[in-house]
């Protein structure tokens, strides 16, 4: 790719999506797709919503936020406070629910998770592609009358989570601080999941991590959750106050006075 290679382009999955695949670009400031091989990323614009893609051989399919079907569809309708790692780490019990900024939003998986059990929660993304793809994601789900409770719990914000929280007033300051922040994979011949391939592609790992770790600290009101990789050392060498484990990855909690 050269210096005057776009990283993204938008395309459109048919004419009748050209006027919402050039609205989009304008929005995001990036050119329309002219073929396959301009950009190694494609934001499409289809009838199933946004997509993000990589394009060459052998790449993985195309990444969507998607709340309705699939796996996280069939997860939420089995939600349960009890049965959730994630709940216990932002420290859900009885009819508590606290406020959670999510400050590495991505997909926003957890994020919906969270607000499916009851939670206010802040969206953070700092990647206007995948601030995108969780508007479109957000918007189809609120049409979904299973859904549409959930996602009216559930605010995006697009932006750097650092910057973001160190803005908060004190009536703003959330109970709890959620992160899940990306991490430098070491193993270069294994095949990271598709999700990450793109994410990767387009936004790089969550270097600043630590940084938005510590604004955390200074401004959750109750706790800081960091999800990491099992046998990962915790975010920026602090040590949580205790874990919860699981088989691939865990969270670290780190509970305020």
């Amino acid at each position: 790719m050269t210096s005057s290679t776009p990283r993204v382009c938008v395309a459109f999955d048919g004419e009748a999506f050209r006027g919402d695949a050039e609205a989009l670009a304008a929005i995001l400031g990036l050119p329309l797709a002219t073929g396959p091989d301009d950009a190694p990323l494609h934001l499409t614009v289809s009838a199933a919503g946004l997509s993000l893609s990589l394009t060459g051989p052998d790449t993985p399919g195309p990444v969507r936020v998607d709340f309705i079907s699939g796996r996280l569809g069939y997860r939420q309708a089995r939600i349960s406070p009890r049965g959730e790692s994630l709940a216990r780490a932002v420290g859900l019990r009885g009819n508590e629910r606290p406020s959670v900024v999510d400050a590495t939003a991505g997909l926003g998986r957890d994020a919906f998770v969270l607000a499916s059990l009851g939670c206010r929660v802040t969206l953070v993304e700092r990647e206007p592609v995948i601030a995108a793809l969780l508007e479109d994601g957000l918007a189809r789900a609120a049409g979904q009358p299973g859904l549409a409770d959930a996602v009216a719990r559930m605010h995006l914000v697009q932006g750097n989570a650092r910057d973001y929280l160190s803005a908060l007033d004190e009536t703003a300051r959330p109970d709890v601080v959620y992160m899940d922040p990306m991490y430098p994979h070491r193993d270069k011949s294994a095949l990271v999941k598709k999700e990450m391939r793109v994410f990767r592609a387009l936004a790089g790992d969550d270097a600043d991590a630590p940084e938005i770790l510590a604004a955390a600290l200074r401004v959750a009101r109750r706790r800081v959750v960091v999800k990491r990789p099992a046998r990962a050392e915790p975010l920026g060498g602090r040590r949580p106050g205790h874990r919860i484990p699981g088989k691939t990855t865990r969270f670290d909690v780190y509970v305020k006075g």
